[in-house]
């Protein structure tokens, strides 16, 4: 594993904070893909911390809209990330693959969100949401 220094402390909002020296920034890789099975798949994902990889569906204005799955991540890089659909999810729709924390909530390992909550919200790097868009094929 090649490791990064970084000489800052970046700050993350949704009370997380990623350390200088943490090795890697926070970032999700994935490709378009079928859902036919109901699970949409990153290729990798680096958490600043544990939290999750929420799947939002989205449109051309790239706006987080209603979450359709998600999945636990650990610190650090995660690959071959499943998130099991929890709606369908039909050929053509956009679909935004995004970073968010395990904080403010009730309880820990329980995914809390809802959409525009502070419970379990998404990582943002210098106000920009850490999350890549794929199209359902």
């Amino acid at each position: 594993m090649k490791t990064f220094v970084y000489a800052a402390a970046v700050s993350i909002t949704a009370t997380t904070t990623f350390a200088a020296g943490h090795g890697m920034a926070p970032m999700v890789d994935a490709a378009d893909q079928t859902v036919a099975n109901g699970v949409v798949s990153a290729s990798s994902v680096i958490a600043p911390a544990n939290g999750w990889m929420v799947v939002h569906r989205t449109d051309a204005d790239m706006k987080p809209g209603p979450v359709v799955g998600y999945a636990p991540l650990r610190e650090g890089e995660n690959t071959d990330v499943a998130a099991i659909l929890q709606e369908d999810v039909a050929t053509g729709d956009m679909l935004m693959l995004m970073v968010h924390g395990e904080d403010g909530g009730m309880s820990t390992g329980v995914f809390e969100y809802t959409l525009g909550a502070k419970e379990d919200g998404p990582i943002k790097i210098d106000d920009k949401l850490v999350m890549k868009v794929i199209t359902a094929q």
